[in-house]
């Protein structure tokens, strides 16, 4: 198996959809004509976005994501942490945690979405050999 999506639940998936291409640099790869549906190239896996609407037209009852109490998050990796976490909180992001060198050998820092989800923007780190 593989993993082909990620797909969080917000209100206006237009406004998300431009949000991450401003805050992220990432690019559209499709949009439903009837705007409850979206999703950002970003590689192998795509990141995708479902209207909280849509959900509940399929019997389904969403959570909204809380700052304060996160369930989930979101990492980018970045050649240049402070460069990327600065142009997310310039489009609007919500600054969480400034960048900061880890034990471990990696930068990390936070944002928040436009839809309280958590967005982590790291350095890669590297990962022990196996075996």
């Amino acid at each position: 198996m593989i993993l082909r999506y990620a797909i969080l639940y917000v209100d206006d998936v237009a406004a998300t959809l431009d949000f991450y291409e401003r805050a992220f640099g990432l690019t559209l790869a499709f949009m439903h004509e009837g705007g409850d549906y979206g999703e950002m190239s970003t590689g192998e896996t795509k990141l995708a976005f479902s209207s909280i609407a849509l959900m509940k037209r399929l019997g389904k009852t969403p959570g909204k994501p809380s700052l304060k109490a996160p369930t989930f998050e979101i990492a980018f990796e970045s050649d240049n942490v402070r460069a990327s976490y600065d142009r997310a909180i310039a489009a609007g992001a919500k600054p969480i945690q400034e960048p900061r060198d880890e034990a471990w050998g990696q930068t990390t820092s936070y944002v928040s979405d436009p839809n309280g989800y958590w967005v982590e923007i790291c350095s890669s780190v590297q990962l022990p050999s196996p075996g």
